[in-house]
């Protein structure tokens, strides 16, 4: 597939700076569109994509995959193309081919040049720049399908070597797109092999969306082995909520050669928090990370562990994916165990603040919870809930929190990003639990500071 990481996550920097908050812009073209950190299609129904990734250009007779993907529940596929520098080069006729593809089979396509992929450490790899040439030389294909389409303009730009220029060159690939015509949302990658242990995208991501004169910008992260732990993947897709800033996980696994990727929180959290994500792949994958197949040898009849996880299990495809509006949509996925979250909690009349605690999802011996705390009267600066289980239950892993306990009573503290909320103003933190026998929702309690 592609090298990965071979040096350890540095040191966390500075808390992320405030940054704008950003507007609906006009629609463009009535295709996607971004609006206060999240996509939306051009019905302007919000949009989270559930999908693979799909090798298309080392596979392109493959092309039975798009149907075999959407009947297993997805509704988007990212494509990997090539700009003809590494691989041979996806014509004009074949890209809009694959749109066909998508379209006919009800997909949201997602195109991506794959011969970025480590530049700077990758020999061969290209530039941001060079896969722009590619993206305005395929204007005429790409007119008139801002519906169905977003334009990914380089998979993992840089490896983790020479890095520094990723704003600049994210910014300047942006805006020539935007010169050449192109009015689809663009997804931009994050440097380091796309896991961005830099924090590179994570810190300049504010400016490069304003660099963007249709503010139609999305970011993508790709978690393998830097994202095993619930509090790397929490705290790094917190940051860009609490900016109001789009992201999505655009590539990510249930295991790699650079460590455990922790795929349980990130398809917990981002089901929580409405966030998209890409698994891959669907079939066809090398160099010793074969066990990244959805699919083996691209049949759907025979998925692998990885493909079962993605596509059946918690918060999997068949249980979370919405198809997009513009081909009519479905309703939202419902289980018997489904669980309505509350309702809007009223603020207390004085100072502190309120916990309102849910049941989000439920299987067997599983679930998934939510905690929503709202301030008073006052704005708080922090805060701390606190409850006792009654049935034994436990929690495995949470987000948006910092979580201890202590046999049944569980202690749960707000993080650095969450911590300060207006009057009134509210927020809501998850966890992954177990139960046996029953699962009966306790009382919580908050204390502010």
């Amino acid at each position: 597939m592609k090298t990965r990481l071979s040096a350890t996550a540095a040191a966390l920097l500075a808390l992320l700076v405030a940054v704008l908050a950003f507007g609906q812009p006009a629609r463009a073209a009535a295709g996607f569109t971004v609006a206060n950190g999240k996509l939306y299609d051009a019905n302007g129904t919000e949009f989270i994509m559930r999908g693979v990734n799909h090798a298309h250009t080392w596979y392109p007779q493959q092309t039975s995959s798009f149907a075999d993907v959407k009947a297993l529940g997805a509704n988007t596929v990212r494509v990997v193309l090539s700009s003809g520098d590494r691989w041979t080069r996806n014509t004009n006729a074949d890209v809009a081919n694959v749109i066909s593809l998508c379209k006919a089979n009800r997909l949201i396509c997602v195109l991506e040049v794959h011969d970025t992929t480590g530049y700077g450490e990758q020999s061969g790899a290209i530039t941001l720049a060079r896969a722009v040439d590619y993206w305005i030389s395929l204007a005429d294909v790409l007119a008139g399908q801002e519906k169905y389409v977003i334009v990914n303009i380089g998979n993992e730009p840089y490896g983790n070597q020479n890095y520094g220029s990723w704003a600049t060159d994210s910014a300047t690939a942006v805006k020539r797109l935007r010169t050449a015509g192109l009015t689809h949302t663009i997804m931009v990658d994050a440097p380091n092999w796309g896991q961005d242990w830099s924090f590179t995208m994570r810190d300049n991501a504010a400016s490069v969306f304003a660099a963007d004169p249709a503010r139609n910008t999305v970011f993508s992260i790709h978690m393998y082995g830097v994202f095993d732990t619930a509090a790397e993947i929490s705290d790094y897709l917190g940051r860009f909520r609490a900016a109001g800033l789009p992201i999505v996980v655009g590539e990510f696994g249930f295991n790699h050669s650079d460590g455990d990727p922790d795929e349980d929180t990130i398809l917990a959290y981002s089901q929580a928090n409405g966030i998209g994500w890409l698994g891959w792949s669907w079939s066809g994958n090398g160099g010793g990370v074969e066990y990244l197949d959805l699919a083996t040898s691209f049949n759907p009849a025979s998925l692998t562990t990885w493909g079962q996880r993605l596509f059946n299990g918690p918060n999997g495809i068949r249980q979370t994916a919405r198809e997009a509006s513009v081909f009519g949509g479905t309703p939202p996925p419902t289980t018997p165990t489904a669980h309505p979250r509350p309702p809007p909690t009223t603020p207390p009349p004085g100072g502190g603040c309120t916990a309102t605690y849910s049941v989000v999802n439920q299987w067997q011996g599983g679930f998934q919870g939510e905690v929503r705390v709202t301030a008073g009267a006052s704005a708080i600066t922090g805060w701390t809930t606190r409850w006792t289980f009654a049935n034994g239950q436990s929690v495995t892993q949470s987000w948006n929190t910092t979580l201890t306990s202590s046999g049944a009573a569980v202690t749960a503290r707000n993080v650095d990003h969450n911590g300060r909320l207006a009057a009134g103003a509210s927020v809501s933190f998850g966890f992954i639990g177990g139960w046996t026998g029953s699962n009966a929702k306790p009382e919580v309690t908050c204390t502010a500071s």
